[in-house]
């Protein structure tokens, strides 16, 4: 008896002791990625940041203000605009899309929107997911001296202003965009291309009679449970707990910098640190589509084999070997945020990291913290 009651008590002793080693990592942890982010002025824009280990949020915090006029503090559960990161998400709904039988990858882009210009050269959804489609990107705009394009103006007749002085709905810039020509000849180079995606938005839209939305809500969040994600294509509409977007003033301080274009595809997707967890478990867990192993194994596949200096694209994440194994990664930044999302499968680790400011670079902290947390 006195034998088994010793040997018990070892037991409570050694499972105590692991659980204080076990909070004192944690709190170590927690320690290393505070610092990194020591030098960020509490009342100024921050970050919201997540690392992700084995399925697990192992930290969640957030560095600075949400909103400096309210003075509310960023804690890790505020609401973002996350760019481009938005990317491998329209990605997701298009392969759905497939995977329904209803769309095929390698088919001419003008099969389903045949209200596009004849490009000359057939244009594959695939390629348009790999950026080697030939198509242009923003800086364009102003560069389009073809006949049959349509020129952007602002309401005064002036040069359309792309960010937040001049306003176009999606379907006024989707009557631009069908008119742009292809800027180089499709799978011959890598070139980023947010008008491919926007166009991918437009197709999800046709072929499913559904918003991109609204279509990504019911196959890809609700699945998920991603309960604060949403591809946001209102301009006036409420987003509880967001974070709002600012950059620095050259009279010192910040102004308020947040776009008034709603297209998505591109971007547009609104999300926090939490929802991203639980995209992140489903490359663990695939659940999605109809062969959920198949689809994930498609989505993790470059489109192509040409690469733009360390990385090939695959879906809306850029695939580049380390040191930790191939990262998966993508960034964002427009007005008013800053983003970036990596994952590690060979280390079971992830790391989120969203800013409110043009002026902050995620992709560099995001470089820190997995040094901080991998080296540990």
């Amino acid at each position: 008896m006195k034998k088994a009651l010793k040997y018990s008590l070892a037991l409570f002793m050694g499972a105590a002791s692991l659980s204080v080693q076990a909070d004192n990592k944690s709190d170590d942890l927690d320690d290393k990625i505070d610092a990194i982010f020591a030098n960020m002025p509490e009342d100024g824009p921050g970050c919201s940041v997540g690392v992700i280990k084995h399925g697990e949020l192992v930290h969640q915090d957030g560095y600075g203000l949400a909103n400096l006029e309210l003075n509310n503090s960023l804690d890790g559960s505020h609401v973002h605009r996350i760019a481009s990161v938005s990317k491998q998400f329209t990605a997701m709904a298009v392969l759905l899309l497939a995977d329904e039988g209803k769309i095929s990858l390698s088919a001419d882009i003008r099969q389903y929107l045949p209200k596009l210009r004849n490009y000359g050269s057939e244009v594959t959804i695939n390629a348009m997911l790999g950026h080697v489609a030939g198509m242009g990107d923003y800086d364009f705009v102003d560069n389009l001296e073809d006949p049959d394009a349509m020129k952007l103006r602002s309401s005064a007749g002036n040069k359309f202003r792309l960010g937040n002085e001049d306003y176009l709905t999606i379907s006024e810039f989707y009557d631009y965009v069908k008119t742009v020509p292809l800027r180089h000849e499709p799978e011959k180079k890598w070139q980023y291309s947010n008008y491919a995606y926007f166009l991918l938005s437009m197709l999800v839209e046709k072929v499913s009679g559904e918003s991109l939305r609204d279509y990504a809500e019911r196959r890809i969040f609700k699945p998920l449970n991603m309960t604060h994600t949403f591809f946001s294509d209102q301009p006036t509409e409420i987003v509880k707990r967001r974070a709002s977007g600012y950059r620095p003033s050259e009279q010192g301080g910040y102004i308020n910098s947040m776009t008034n274009l709603f297209w998505v595809g591109d971007g547009g997707l609104h999300t926090n640190v939490e929802d991203m967890a639980k995209w992140d478990r489903y490359f663990y867990n695939p659940t999605l589509g109809n062969n959920p192993t198949a689809l994930l194994r498609q989505f993790l596949t470059p489109n192509s084999e040409i690469r733009y200096e360390r990385f090939e694209y695959a879906n809306g994440q850029m695939v580049l070997d380390s040191e930790f194994g191939k990262i998966y990664t993508h960034s964002g930044g427009w007005l008013g945020t800053v983003t970036n999302y990596e994952r590690i499968p060979d280390k079971a680790y992830s790391s989120i990291v969203f800013c409110n400011s043009e002026h902050l670079d995620a992709r560099d902290y995001a470089s820190m913290i997995r040094k901080v947390v991998l080296n540990n």
